[in-house]
Formats: C-alpha cells, sequence, structure tokens
C-alpha cells in the first residue's frame, strides 16, 4: 500500500493537494466537494449494515423523529426492532465500519494524509425520507461522504450554542443556516469542528462519516496521568520527601514551600524520564476503541510479507513504537521497517527477510495475538 503522495491533486479534494487542504482548509472552513469518491454502488448495502447493527459488537444507535420530539435507542437491533421501511424521520447508525468491513477500512486509507494518532473511525447512518439527526455540532473534523441516495445539508457557524432541553440528542435550538446544498452519491462535505449541521435525507439514503479523534486536554491529561501512575507502580527507588530542617509553625494550614518544590520536582523527572510522558502519550493514542477485541490468529510461516489487521493502530515516535497500547523501543533498522509498517500498514516479504530475529519474533507475537496475518499478496509495495 503507497502513501498518499500529499503534492498531488485528487478528485477526493476537489482538485487540491492534500498539503493544500490541510493547509487552506483543516480546522479552518468547510469544503464541499462534488464527486470526491465515483460512487457506482455504496460499499455497504442495507442489508448488510442492518446485520451489522445485530452484532453484539458493534456500536450502534437508533433515532426515530415523532414531530418535535425525539427517541434515541442504543443496539444491538435485531431487524424486527427497527421501524418499517415506510415509515419516515428514523436514522439508523453504525460506527466502526472500519473495525468489522474491509471496504469500509478501505476509505478510512483515502485520509492518511491526516495523522493516524487523529484518525478516529468510518460511521455509516442510514435514514429513510426526511430522517437525520436534528441540527447539532461536533468537536471534532468530519468528511460527510454521500454514498447511496440524497442528503441536503445546510451549515452554519454558531459562537454560542443553544440546546433543546429535554431530548436525549444534543440538537440546537438557534441554528440559522448559511449555506445549503443537495449531496447525491460520491459528493463529500468537509466540516471544521464546531460548525453547526443538519442533514436531512431526501428519500432513503446513506451517509458514511469518516471521523477523527478530538480529546480535550483534560481527558487526555487524565489518561496520561493514569497510565503513567500504572507504569511507575512497581518501580524501586521511588524518592521520598524528607524535611529534615523543618522548623515549628504556627500556620499548619500552609502548605510547606519545600514540598511544594518537591511536587513540582516529582512532576518534570516524570516528563523527562525516557519512557514517561513518551510512552504514556504513544500508548494512549493507539489504545484500540473500547469493545474492540482480537481473534487469536496463527504464527507466520517463513518468507511471508505481513499486513496489519484493520483493528489494529500502529503508530511511532523517535524512539518507539506503539501498537494497540503497548510500547516497543525500536532502533536501526527495525526501526525503519517497523515505522514503514505503520505508515504503510503492510511489509513484504523482502523487507521482512531484512529483519532482525528478535523483530520477527515480535512480529509473529503480533500474528498470534491477531495483530497483524500474513499476506498472500506479498509483492505488493
Amino acid at each position: 500500500m503507497n502513501p498518499i503522495d500529499i503534492d498531488a491533486a485528487t478528485p477526493l479534494l476537489g482538485g487540491l493537494t492534500p498539503a493544500t487542504f490541510m493547509r487552506r482548509h483543516w480546522q479552518k472552513k468547510p469544503l464541499l466537494v462534488r464527486q470526491a469518491v465515483p460512487m457506482a454502488k455504496p460499499f455497504v448495502g442495507r442489508a448488510e449494515l442492518f446485520a451489522l447493527a445485530a452484532g453484539e459488537g458493534v456500536e450502534s444507535r437508533l433515532i426515530v423523529r415523532h414531530g418535535k420530539d425525539w427517541s434515541l435507542r442504543h443496539g444491538p437491533f435485531a431487524r424486527r426492532a427497527l421501524p418499517p421501511l415506510t415509515q419516515s424521520q428514523w436514522s439508523l447508525l453504525v460506527q466502526g465500519m472500519d473495525l468489522h468491513l474491509g471496504l469500509a477500512r478501505d476509505m478510512l486509507e483515502r485520509f492518511r494524509f491526516v495523522p493516524d494518532a487523529r484518525l478516529d473511525d468510518v460511521m455509516v447512518s442510514y435514514a429513510t425520507d426526511g430522517g437525520g439527526v436534528g441540527p447539532h455540532f461536533d468537536s471534532y473534523d468530519v468528511f460527510l461522504l454521500q454514498i447511496h441516495g440524497s442528503r441536503r445539508w445546510r451549515i452554519g457557524r454558531l459562537p454560542r450554542p443553544e440546546l433543546q432541553p429535554d431530548v436525549p440528542l444534543k440538537i440546537l435550538t438557534n441554528f440559522v443556516a448559511e449555506q445549503e446544498w443537495l449531496l447525491e452519491p460520491g459528493d463529500m462535505l468537509y466540516l471544521p469542528p464546531r460548525w453547526a449541521h443538519d442533514g436531512i435525507a431526501e428519500g432513503e439514503c446513506m451517509t458514511c462519516s469518516i471521523g477523527f479523534r478530538s480529546a480535550g486536554a483534560r481527558e487526555l491529561g487524565r489518561e496520561l496521568l493514569q497510565r503513567a501512575l500504572d507504569s511507575d507502580e512497581d518501580e524501586a527507588g521511588d524518592t521520598i520527601y524528607r524535611d529534615p530542617a523543618q522548623e515549628a509553625t504556627s500556620a499548619p494550614g500552609r502548605i510547606p514551600e519545600a514540598l511544594h518544590a518537591f511536587g513540582l520536582d516529582a512532576m518534570r523527572a516524570w516528563l523527562e524520564r525516557q519512557g514517561g510522558f513518551d510512552l504514556a502519550l504513544g500508548e494512549v493514542l493507539s489504545e484500540p476503541k473500547p469493545g474492540v477485541w482480537f481473534d487469536a490468529g496463527a504464527p507466520l510461516p517463513r518468507g511471508c510479507a505481513v499486513r496489519l489487521d484493520r483493528r489494529t493502530r500502529m503508530i511511532y515516535d523517535k524512539r518507539h513504537v506503539f501498537i494497540n497500547g503497548e510500547a516497543f523501543r525500536a532502533g536501526g533498522r527495525d526501526a525503519t521497517l517497523m515505522r514503514r509498517l505503520a505508515d504503510r500498514r503492510q511489509l513484504d516479504a523482502a523487507r521482512m527477510a531484512s529483519l532482525s530475529a528478535d523483530a520477527l519474533a515480535l512480529l509473529d507475537q503480533w500474528a498470534r495475538a491477531g495483530w497483524l496475518h500474513a499476506d498472500d499478496e506479498g509483492g505488493m509495495r
């Protein structure tokens, strides 16, 4: 799988290069692209989508509108639990399509000009006539690709959002549309964070949403600190605070300056310690979504190529590679090839043969865990 040429114009972005798109539009302003992905037929059909929504390991939601009232239910949904197709104004949203369907993972690959650490998932929304989720905004970037039927999108900026009370969805009450388009199969709309939007199905339709992780500072900070604390539990030689020069005090409620300095030094030491912050960040960013699991795989045959499982998240920094929430130190040629595996999600047989014995053993462990697989198309580069 060749990397995306970020300096080559592409129909996906309306003739822009990925580099130009990121500079002009990413987190700045919307972009409408007609025929971004020619869509002779959707990569998932209605029956297949409904079958996925019935699975225990698939995240799905059913949204139904009755006049001004909305209802929200979480799956799994047996087919008989869904409204009839003749009923208007209902939507079925299925998350993590890339985890369950190879063609959905292929769709996600088109957007890997954005760092993998930011990629989240592919969601498909099925709707009957008039179906939608109401005017709302997202805190993350999203590409909305029409894959079947038509959906009318209205968008607008919203400095101070106000939400409708007493409904299970975050529906805006002060949405004012600035622009409006009807999207047909193959058309795509990119929206930066916090751009309000409202999509209404005109007849039966399906829309594919390619979303991106956008963790808040508090959420990411909590995860990093928790990961750091967990990794430090078994460390020997932990420095204990000592204060032999502490004098008697008439203000016992005041935090001693020495203890304050000790706490700051401890935080600085963790941030600067090799494998501290770097390890925690990489492990958090490569952690699969909740509910994702892997089936046990087979050992790698000699002389094979490998391909990452579509559920696997693999990233790297200067000293480490991270895969599915675990960190490994890498250097030299092994590091170069591991980074290639993360970037291209496959490694051909010739490059596999140049890995060290330790690296091959590690990849074999990953294969047995189901994180990667022997690739029959070993000649692909």
